[in-house]
């Protein structure tokens, strides 16, 4: 009975079990949905407060932007309001000079009317006195016997006579005097001159020296195998040395206006303190930029030295470029201002205007500031850009005539000619040697520019080294070989030059894309 029972009782307690876990699932599951309804209802009421604070910030803003639109409606007003009354006063303002100038104008057709008459009243007068002045000349020859011909050749003949032994012995003493004066007034005049504009001389070099902070900043110059000097080198055109001298790095051209833009772009750069081919290339583009201003005010300088004004602008950028261009060693500018400043010396002494004298002893060689870009002697060019900005003759004379090629036609273009001729042979003014080394520095890169697809030339190394960059969309790499045998070719035959000459053609291609 036993052994039955206890089965029994472990299938109804198994039963009432599972009982249990049903009912307590079933709860379990009721809450867990109470508590989602609840936690939607709570959503649901967050988000119906979102969307009337929503609302409401809208019409907010709506509200201010319609106030801030009327504001500025009703400053619209007032400014229109302002304007239409400044027109009304102008208007006014202008009906009342029309007025008075009606009445001028009635003023002086009266005036014009009476002054006509009174001319006529003159006229008149003038007519009557020659008539009696004709009746009294006629009574005169009628008492005298002689005509009013033949008394004055009478008279003249009587005094020839007397006086020619006296006037020819005069007039010979008064020449030999004058030549003298002439002379000693002419020594004295110039070294008067000479002495009260005494300039010091200086002659251009080919080297500029730029200071560096530490002699650490060379390496970072010269680059990783070299690549930052090579990038300043190839797009300058200037040769750096980088020697044993410390703290410092020599800049070579014999291009003062290559030289000038590589040293603004290496000090730019050692300021900077970001060396690397990219930032040199972006430097050297923002710095030719900046260098037109620069030559501007060369030549603003130079007129304010000499009290110059009305110069037109493109004129004076062009005397500002002669501080880049170099004759025989001395810089053009600084010579033209001294022939400027001998020759309004020399024009006040003599009583001519010394203004005048100024301006054409400026521009006596500005034709040396394009006669690099231009064909032609610099005289041709110099007078071709006078009469462009439409200068004086005597200007436009004295530049033509200052080195004897046209006669000169005025005081002021002889005063030119001698204080350039002053300025020139000066002691130290001038090195025959360099502008030699100049000029042949300057046929090797004609030499190269004349060849098609060449881009920029640069001789460097004292001429021992003829770097030149082609168009790469005109010129391939076997084209390139051609250029280098062509220009040496070119050189060999047209040119005399000591020791070897290295030519070396550059052809660069980049694809550069911008990210966004």
């Amino acid at each position: 009975m036993k052994f039955v029972i206890f089965p029994i009782l472990l299938v109804v307690g198994a039963i009432i079990g599972f009982a249990v876990s049903y009912v307590l699932n079933n709860m379990k599951v009721s809450n867990a949905q109470k508590e989602a309804d609840k936690i939607l209802n709570q959503a649901r009421k967050d988000v119906e407060k979102i969307k009337r604070d929503a609302a409401i910030e809208q019409k907010e803003e709506a509200h201010k932007q319609k106030m801030d639109l009327e504001k500025e409606i009703r400053e619209k007003k007032a400014e229109l309001k302002e304007s239409e009354n400044r027109l009304l006063q102008r208007e006014a303002n202008i009906d009342k000079r029309d007025e008075m100038y009606q009445k001028r104008e009635t003023i002086l057709d009266e005036r014009e009317e009476k002054l006509s008459e009174r001319l006529e009243e003159i006229q008149n007068e003038k007519s009557k006195v020659e008539d009696i002045k004709k009746e009294q000349l006629e009574l005169l020859e009628k008492i005298s016997g002689f005509s009013k011909d033949k008394a004055k050749d009478m008279v003249m003949s009587i005094v020839r006579e007397n006086m020619t032994k006296e006037i020819s012995e005069y007039i010979r003493e008064r020449e030999n005097e004058a030549k003298l004066e002439a002379d000693k007034n002419a020594r004295e005049l110039i070294v008067s001159s000479m002495q009260r504009y005494a300039a010091d001389i200086a002659s251009d070099q080919t080297v500029t020296v730029v200071g560096l902070p530490n002699e650490e900043m060379k390496g970072r110059i010269i680059g990783r195998e070299g690549r930052n000097i090579r990038t300043i080198e190839a797009i300058t055109g200037v040769d750096l040395i980088i020697d044993d001298t410390p703290e410092a790095v020599v800049l070579s051209s014999f291009d003062p206006l290559r030289r000038e833009i590589a040293r603004v772009t290496l000090e730019s750069l050692i300021k900077d303190g970001r060396i690397h081919p990219t930032r040199i290339e972006e430097l050297y583009d923002k710095v030719c930029k900046d260098m037109k201003q620069k030559i501007i005010e060369f030549g603003q300088e130079a007129a304010f030295e000499l009290g110059i004004t009305k110069l037109d602008p493109e004129l004076l950028e062009t005397i500002g470029k002669l501080h880049f261009r170099t004759s025989f060693g001395q810089n053009v500018l600084q010579h033209s201002i001294e022939v400027s400043h001998l020759s309004g010396l020399l024009a006040g002494e003599l009583g001519e205007d010394i203004v005048l004298a100024k301006r054409a002893g400026l521009l006596h060689d500005i034709g040396k500031a394009i006669d690099h870009e231009i064909e032609g002697s610099h005289v041709d060019i110099g007078v071709d850009i006078a009469k462009k900005h439409k200068e004086d003759p005597i200007v436009i004379n004295a530049i033509a005539s200052h080195h004897g090629d046209t006669a000169a036609t005025s005081v002021i273009s002889t005063i030119v000619a001698i204080a350039d001729a002053l300025s020139a042979s000066r002691p130290g003014a001038r090195n025959d040697s360099l502008e030699n080394y100049i000029k042949r520095l300057s046929q090797l890169e004609e030499a190269a520019n004349s060849i098609k697809g060449v881009d920029k030339t640069f001789a460097v190394q004292a001429g021992r080294e003829l770097r030149v960059i082609v168009k790469p969309e005109d010129v391939d790499d076997l084209e390139s070989h051609k250029i280098a045998r062509e220009i040496k070719e070119k050189i060999e035959s047209t040119m005399k030059y000591p020791g070897t000459i290295k030519i070396t053609v550059i052809r660069e291609t980049r694809a550069q894309e911008e990210a966004k």
